[in-house]
């Protein structure tokens, strides 16, 4: 048996198990730091009030970032995410609103319809050898030429504020509720770490020792308990990030515990030895930049919830840039073949507690770019780092 097909027997271990692979230690470390400093420069920063906002702010753009972690991991980029993003809001809206759809029918439309934008990008990268980064450049710019035209000369349609759509960012769990829901997700998080060593131990592969395991099981319940605690102290926790959470343990789930994803680490990680081995490469990369713009299309569509509106700066200005900068600094590999689901949620996290304790600051927005910068620039450089010297 050759060694990639060994490699594809068993779940591509995450970031963070080998030597000198640190995983998401740093970002969590940042975080602290983060907390830490913003804390003690402003007593607003940490409290419940703002941390809610910072759930509420962070939700579209990290699901944006999830789309495009679809791409990067295959080493490729997709940077037509935020103008699919602000598409699929506006076909919604127009759907929706000029024409009387059902909301959810509308929601159903616009994801399909980035879902078909996305074959065609993977299919112009796969049959026609475009590289990713022409194709989803013309991408970008064509779909938000198409977008401006759809919105006409008005260039702002507004939602119902109390509609389904924008309902969704001003829905709130009762604490019951939320303390339930956490229950709920260390109980399948538990239940899937139990299956999975039990399935590889059966397997004759290495498992995870029970130790560790129950350290990460504890770490997070605590997590959780704290999540709750602050957000159930003010509004509640928003339903706009129950979303956001359920999409980043839905495609976690697939990538590390499904066939597919085994396979999306493998061609990200070197896609002529998967191709010999018999994975069908065209398919799995046709197939992630179709999940990427579904991704980027809901992500739209919850940006659009928060506002309440869509106009032509829908998808545009820093958003592809944050959601990028978000899937790096969270840990996903630029080289593909390396990253987990919950870059997005670190990494938006990290992006969005800077911005929003350098605002309470007052500081210029200037500086909160080049800030934002300097982390993006260091998360690559550790990335760099620690690919050096590993074998391929």
């Amino acid at each position: 048996m050759t060694a990639l097909a060994l490699m594809l027997r068993k779940p591509l271990r995450p970031i963070g198990r080998s030597g000198s692979d640190l995983g998401a230690w740093p970002v969590v470390a940042g975080l602290v730091v983060i907390a830490v400093v913003f804390g003690s420069l402003n007593d607003r920063f940490l409290s419940a009030e703002n941390l809610t906002n910072l759930a509420l702010q962070m939700a579209a753009t990290g699901t944006i970032s999830l789309g495009i972690i679809m791409v990067v991991l295959l080493g490729e980029i997709d940077l037509s995410a935020g103008s699919v993003s602000g598409l699929a809001a506006v076909i919604m809206t127009i759907l929706s609103v000029n024409h009387g759809w059902p909301p959810v029918l509308a929601i159903a439309t616009a994801l399909t319809g980035a879902a078909l934008i996305g074959l065609l990008h993977g299919w112009m990268f796969t049959r026609l050898g475009m590289p990713s980064f022409v194709v989803t450049l013309a991408g970008l710019i064509g779909w938000q030429g198409l977008m401006l035209y759809l919105l006409g000369s008005g260039g702002t349609i507004n939602l119902p504020f109390d509609g389904f759509v924008a309902k969704l960012s001003d829905s709130w769990l009762p604490a019951p509720v939320a303390w339930l829901t956490a229950v709920l997700i260390v109980a399948v998080s538990a239940t899937s770490a139990l299956v999975n060593r039990r399935l590889r131990g059966a397997a004759g592969l290495p498992v995870t020792s029970v130790l560790r395991m129950a350290v990460r099981l504890g770490g997070l319940a605590i997590a959780l308990a704290a999540v709750v605690l602050v957000l159930t102290a003010d509004r509640g926790v928003p339903l706009l990030l129950v979303i956001f959470a359920a999409l980043v343990v839905a495609l976690d789930l697939i990538l590390q515990h499904t066939v597919f994803g085994r396979h999306m680490y493998a061609v990200g990680g070197d896609a002529e030895a998967a191709r010999r081995a018999g994975i069908n490469v065209t398919r799995i990369r046709v197939i992630a930049f179709a999940a990427g713009s579904a991704l980027a299309a809901a992500g739209g569509i919850l940006a659009a919830s928060r506002l309440a509106a869509v106009n032509q700066s829908s998808g545009s200005s820093d958003t592809l840039l944050m959601a990028i900068a978000a899937a790096v600094i969270g840990g996903t590999s630029l080289f593909g073949g390396r990253g987990r689901a919950y870059a997005a949620l670190l990494g938006i996290l990290v992006i969005q507690a800077i911005t929003n304790g350098m605002l309470l600051l007052n500081v210029n927005s200037s500086v909160r770019y080049m800030v934002t910068a300097a982390v993006l620039a260091v998360a690559v450089a550790v990335d760099s780092l620690a690919r050096r010297g590993q074998p391929r």
